[in-house]
């Protein structure tokens, strides 16, 4: 019945000092100098764990502007450091939470709890407990998606977070094809407003789209055999019109589709035969090489990038290699069912992905890591560089990056002085 306290946001300080003092270390061997103080890692640990029961209790305030930012606090620092057993013994509390703030909060809030529930899954990883979690938030998740009356960001983070928590928690096939039918229905209404109009037009509600179709193509991974050519079946010869959309992250998101099903599909049959083959190659060709002066440059550079990739797995069955560094550890992205997965946790994660991929058990098992890398005092020593070596190396980058930045730079816009 006393006053409200006031706790501090956790901000991105925090997270660099608090909280990656002692792990984001792993990520670069350059961040480890040569004469820092010892951290006294308890100690840092309870001042953290203090902040974060504040964080949980302001998730129950009156006002809507301290819940929100209780929300992001703990956002920041569950995409930051793994706290399995933190949150494993407050699970409940923070399920009710998210639940709370999603039924009766306005968008932002309903954004940043959505955000929250993907975070609580990634920490909690595959198991009973997650299970319990996404029983009692999947139907209050899919009740807002298809809620027309709601805002369309809120269903835009309700429908990622409900492919991403089904993702990680669901082993009931049931439950699997429940929701892939709930983000299948937001897909369908795309396909079906490009047979009302020629193209398909840019609304407020394309967002809203690709979420979904982000979200259903990353389930559809995860999918027995059987069900994958259902859904190819009837989905291959819709997704082509998707590519006239007037959104870029629409085209882009149905291109990457695109690719992933022809790969999934050519791993179910060897022989598989695709009828419009002729026609869809030529839309992407076009997309490849587009110079339609009405775009942005950026835009047309990433399309024509990305495009180029797409081109190539669904013409030559091939994919352009990725190499994702993480400390002493290298992952490599050799198909479109892999860049979906890594590009979906990176979206969610941020600038945590590295750390989380290191410590994070559920994400080491979905890419085939292995348990975690262990370094002991003596690897941790031989990573070190001096202060000089590691001016030297950012110097000779800057000079590098300058020479390729002024080639690029068009001469022809050089303008003379005016008096």
């Amino acid at each position: 019945g006393g006053q409200p306290r006031n706790v501090q946001p956790f901000s991105d300080e925090d997270a660099s000092i608090e909280t990656m003092s002692h792990c984001s270390g792993f990520s670069d061997p350059a961040s480890f100098t040569e004469d820092g103080p010892e951290v006294d890692e308890e100690a840092t640990q309870e001042d953290l764990e203090y902040k974060l029961k504040g964080f949980i209790d302001l998730t129950l305030d009156k006002s809507a502007k301290t819940r929100q930012a209780a929300l992001e606090s703990l956002k920041n620092a569950f995409s930051s450091k793994i706290l399995y057993e933190f949150v494993m013994e407050r699970r409940m509390t923070l399920t009710d939470s998210i639940e709370r703030c999603i039924k009766k909060g306005k968008s932002d809030e309903q954004c940043a709890a959505a955000g929250l529930a993907c975070l609580l899954c990634v920490q909690m990883g595959s198991g009973i407990e997650s299970e319990e979690i996404f029983k009692t938030l999947g139907p209050v998740l899919k009740k807002i998606v298809c809620d027309g009356t709601a805002s369309i960001q809120a269903r835009q983070a309700c429908a990622t977070c409900l492919g991403v928590c089904c993702f990680i928690v669901t082993d009931d096939i049931t439950e699997l094809y429940s929701t892939m039918e709930c983000l299948e229905n937001i897909v369908t209404k795309a396909y079906q407003r490009d047979r009302d109009t020629n193209g398909v037009s840019s609304t407020h509600n394309t967002v809203l789209h690709i979420s979904a179709l982000l979200a259903w193509t990353l389930l559809l991974t995860i999918c027995p055999m059987n069900e994958v050519k259902k859904k190819i079946e009837m989905h291959l010869h819709k997704l082509p019109s998707l590519l006239s959309c007037d959104d870029l992250n629409m085209r882009i998101a149905a291109g990457e589709t695109l690719a992933l099903l022809f790969e999934l599909a050519r791993e179910t049959d060897a022989d598989f035969f695709y009828e419009d083959m002729e026609l869809l190659t030529e839309k992407l060709r076009a997309l490849a090489t587009d110079g339609n002066k009405h775009r942005a440059k950026v835009d047309k550079r990433k399309q024509r990038s990305v495009f180029r990739d797409v081109l190539r797995a669904v013409e030559e069955r091939d994919f352009p290699t990725e190499m994702v560094k993480f400390g002493p550890e290298r992952m490599y992205i050799d198909c479109w069912v892999k860049k979906q997965t890594y590009d979906t946790f990176k979206e969610i994660l941020g600038s945590g992905m590295q750390y989380h991929l290191q410590s994070n058990d559920f994400l080491r098992n979905v890419f085939e890591l292995g348990p975690p890398v262990m370094l002991d005092a003596a690897t941790l020593k031989t990573m070190k560089i001096s202060r000089f070596e590691r001016h030297l190396y950012n110097s000779a980058a800057f000079k590098a990056r300058t020479k390729a930045r002024s080639k690029c730079r068009d001469k022809r816009a050089d303008v003379g002085e005016f008096f």
